[in-house]
Parts: structure tokens; C-alpha cells; sequence
């Protein structure tokens, strides 16, 4: 089937599930380019496809096509995808045993690149706060390389979710340059929670006390911090080479 309007209903409410509110709501995302399509057919999760007229589609997966209008008006790109999809959002609640918790992250780039870095580094649960960026914003999900679909993704009140991490017996460390504790001192830890806060405040102060420690990374005084997912690239790294 050929879509030419942008005011086909199905075309309606792809645009409106940019919305993140909508989005979560309906349990539906979408997803953007080859890579995060075929990622989301991989693992069962794509709804719906739809392929810019004239292109060809690689996939097994039945399809609609749409005009180049069409296209743009349900995409986020800069440049007009070819191929664009619905996924499903998963719905698992069920926390793992090493777990990344994200206070109120903004940027977009940075929550996917942790989400990369969490399943490089053998983490199993993202957790985001409901202040934080959507872990489905377009941006966020270019930036994890696909991997969004490797991983359990929550969304919770941070308060509630660490009580129940800690019912696990799973410690609890938060991040800050205000402490004198460094991330060389942890040992070895099969399973674990790690807070990263947001780019300019960190990680709250009512986050902070539910921690059961909190830890820096040691560095050259010439430079006052480093970016969030930078530094969860270096902590977590560091937690599973120890783990190896």
C-alpha cells in the first residue's frame, strides 16, 4: 500500500508518539534507519514498517510505503530516513542484578551512550528517573547503536526503585566529586547498582542519602569533571574488568 497523506491516521498517530508522554502511554516507539529497524525485528519488537516509495526493503516483514512528505512528517532526522518503524516497548518491571540508575539525565546522546556502555560492560538494568530524558527520544536511541534492544529499560520513581534494589541486598553507590572515596577502592562486586546524575547538579542530595556509599574518579586537578557517560564508560569498565 501506497500512503500519500499526512493526514492518514496511521500517519497521525506516528507523529503523535513522538510525544514522550504519548509514547510511554501507548508502549510504542519509533524507530528510525536500518540499523535500530533490524534491531527491533531481531528481537521481535517491530509493529509496523514503513519504506520511502522507491526503496527497497531487505526485511521479511510486511510493509508500507509512503511519499517523501509523508516520510518527513513522521520522522526526526535531519535527512529523510528510507526505511522508519513502531516498535513495541517492553514491558518488563523485573530488576537484574547490575543495574545503572540515571537521576535526571537531560541530554539524549548521553543516556544512549550509557545504555551502550551498560550492555558493553555487562550491566542488565537501566533505570531512569521520570524526570529524566526518554530513554525513546530519537536522539537517545541513534546514540545507543541499537543496543536499547539488549537491555531492560525502567522508568520509576528513584526513591521507591532503590528500597526494592536494596531488598536484594544489592549495594547501592552513587557518583559526586564531593566525597573523598575513589572508584579504585571498590572491590570486586558481582552485582550492584550505580547512580549517575544530571550534567550540571549530579546526583541529588535526597538521591545521595539513600546511597550505601558514594564514589569520585580520581583525576588531574587541571580538569573539574568529566562528561556523565564518559565517566560510566570508566566505571563500569572498571567494575567488569574485575569481574573477569
Amino acid at each position: 500500500m501506497l500512503i500519500t497523506s499526512k493526514d492518514n491516521n496511521r500517519i497521525k498517530q506516528i507523529r503523535k508518539l513522538l510525544n514522550k508522554k504519548y509514547s510511554l502511554e501507548k508502549g510504542l516507539f519509533v524507530v528510525e534507519g536500518e540499523n535500530l529497524v533490524g534491531e527491533a525485528i531481531k528481537n521481535n519488537l517491530l509493529v509496523d514498517l514503513f519504506v520511502l516509495v522507491g526503496n527497497e526493503c531487505k526485511y521479511n516483514f510486511k510493509y508500507d510505503e509512503v511519499t517523501y512528505d509523508v516520510m518527513r512528517s513522521i520522522s526526526n532526522l535531519k535527512s529523510t530516513p528510507r526505511i522508519l518503524g513502531i516498535a513495541k516497548i517492553k514491558e518488563s518491571k523485573e530488576i537484574g542484578n547490575r543495574i545503572i540508575i540515571l537521576d535526571d539525565i537531560q541530554d539524549p546522546g548521553n543516556a544512549g551512550t550509557i545504555i551502550r556502555n551498560a550492555v558493553a560492560f555487562g550491566v542488565d538494568t537501566v533505570i531512569f528517573s521520570k524526570t529524566s530524558v526518554s530513554p525513546f527520544n530519537e536522539k537517545t536511541l541513534r546514540s545507543t547503536g541499537g543496543m536499547i534492544f539488549n537491555i531492560n529499560i525502567i522508568i520509576d520513581d528513584l526513591s521507591n526503585i532503590i528500597s526494592n534494589i536494596k531488598d536484594k541486598n544489592i549495594k547501592v553507590i552513587g557518583t559526586s566529586l564531593n566525597t573523598s572515596k575513589s572508584l579504585e577502592t571498590l572491590e570486586k562486586m558481582d552485582n550492584f547498582a550505580i547512580i549517575f546524575g544530571n550534567e550540571g547538579n549530579g546526583v541529588s542530595k535526597e538521591i545521595l542519602q539513600l546511597c550505601d556509599e558514594v564514589i569520585k574518579i580520581s583525576m588531574s586537578n587541571k580538569c573539574e569533571s568529566l562528561n556523565v557517560s564518559v565517566s560510566s564508560g570508566i566505571i563500569l569498565y572498571n567494575l567488569w574488568s574485575k569481574n573477569e
